[in-house]
């Protein structure tokens, strides 16, 4: 009987551009399931032009249903270090040639739209905010943007008659979420 893998998935993955300003993220990874043994091997091939062979790995067992302390990548093992104290949404990896990639692990059952301010987010030249801010910023956006679609939906339904005024103003979108008051709006 002969054994054939699933073809590996394209990482989803977004990292900042190369340019002068350091940020505390060199990108965001955001994973099909919580099978670190999968979601692995095609992270480590994405990243391999810009950071090299990666060989290790930092990450929270927290996040990871399964923890093991090697996994079989491309015909070599990328050993794991499983860190309580570090973030669980953080995940380091390091590598012989250039260093280390610090990239925020986003969770694979969030929405896609969630997903794409976190990646934009974290991969934006400069970003100083730590993986445990954004996804907080995130939290908060993402509850405001589900607030105002529903009252957009409630106003809907009552045939647009009353005009209420917005409880929350509208963010607007970007690298940062920056708040601007009803009349300031373009």
């Amino acid at each position: 009987m002969t054994r054939t893998t699933a073809p590996t998935r394209q990482a989803r993955l977004a990292l900042t551009p190369k340019t002068s300003m350091a940020g505390l993220l060199d990108g965001a990874w955001w994973p099909y399931s919580r099978d670190l043994a999968t979601e692995l091997l095609p992270l480590v091939e994405a990243l391999r032009d810009r950071f090299g062979r990666v060989t290790r790995i930092t990450a929270n067992p927290a996040a990871w249903p399964v923890a093991p302390y090697q996994v079989p990548v491309g015909g070599y093992a990328v050993h794991v270090g499983w860190f309580t104290d570090q973030p669980p949404d953080t995940m380091t990896l390091l590598s012989y040639s250039l260093g280390r990639c610090d990239l925020l692990v986003i969770p694979p059952e969030t929405e896609p739209s969630s997903a794409a301010r976190l990646m934009a987010a974290a991969s934006a030249p400069g970003n100083v905010h730590t993986t445990g801010a954004l996804m907080s910023e995130e939290n908060t956006t993402g509850r405001l943007l589900r607030e105002a679609g529903a009252g957009e939906d409630a106003g809907e339904t009552d045939g647009g008659t009353s005009r209420q005024r917005r409880l929350h103003p509208r963010p607007v979108v970007g690298a940062r979420m920056i708040y601007m008051p009803q009349g300031m709006r373009r």
